[in-house]
């Protein structure tokens, strides 16, 4: 039996995307979790969204890089029967060559982009399958796709969650739990600054960068009209479709139990 209160947890929620997502499912109705390092952002946060939307609003301050951390949390996803949405929007970009990138950044990238949003996932999905329903939205990136010079480590972890949550699509499909992918290119967000990726945001394309805004509610969009793997950027729908045709075309190929060819001797 599900509650009937609707309760969504958004991870990263003190800025950027994470509270964009909050502000928007508040406007929705939905009582929130709120999880993110930073206290005080959270605490301002939830008090301006009581205000105007009437709903309940507790928050954690976690730091989702840590284990201890990362189990409180699913502690309240495993046994509050009113979380219906998990937002899985934590991450992290340490963006430089792999030569020059600490062990401790590469690590920290791992736990946050992959080791937690799997955690909580796991965490969250048995009630949701009990009840049969429910949502769970994994923010990746664009980079899932695409590698560049600075983004090994990163292109690397999103390209987890890429094929992380297509596999729970499949595994899912028949049931009322939804999961949706998003993948969005450069948003306007705190992880463009020296301090976070090593990126300003006045370095990147002025005209490639979306606001946060934009980027939720376009995702949110797609998620209400059923989409499953959601580019909030990208006006051809038809580019995805290829290239998911071309993926399974070419798992397809490798079903042979023979070498290829070119690679067997005349």
């Amino acid at each position: 039996m599900s509650s009937s209160k609707k309760t969504a947890l958004v991870t990263g929620a003190s800025s950027g995307i994470g509270a964009v997502y909050a502000q928007r499912l508040a406007a929705r109705g939905y009582d929130l979790i709120l999880v993110a390092r930073r206290a005080d952002r959270l605490a301002a946060l939830a008090e301006q969204l009581t205000k105007a939307h009437g709903i309940d609003v507790r928050v954690l301050a976690a730091d989702l890089e840590k284990d201890a951390d990362v189990a409180k949390v699913e502690a309240i996803l495993a046994s509050d029967t009113s979380v219906q949405m998990l937002v899985n929007n934590a991450g992290l970009a340490r963006l430089r060559p792999l030569k020059d990138t600490s062990v401790a950044d590469a690590h920290s990238q791992v736990a946050l982009n992959i080791t937690a949003l799997t955690r909580l996932t796991q965490a969250v999905l048995p009630g949701l399958v009990a009840r049969n329903e429910g949502t769970i939205v994994n923010v990746a990136s664009v980079l899932a796709v695409h590698s560049l010079p600075i983004s090994a480590v990163y292109s690397g972890t999103k390209a987890y969650v890429l094929a992380f949550t297509r596999g729970l699509q499949a595994e899912l499909a028949d049931t009322g739990v939804k999961v949706q992918l998003v993948l969005p290119a450069s948003t306007a967000t705190e992880i463009w600054s020296e301090e976070v990726s090593g990126i300003p945001l006045a370095a990147l394309r002025q005209e490639s960068i979306m606001s946060a805004e934009d980027m939720v509610d376009a995702s949110l969009t797609g998620l209400d009209n059923g989409e499953t793997v959601t580019w909030p950027s990208v006006a051809d729908e038809g580019l995805w479709t290829a290239f998911d045709v071309a993926r399974a075309s070419l798992f397809a190929a490798t079903q042979t139990g023979t070498p290829a060819p070119r690679y067997t001797k005349a």
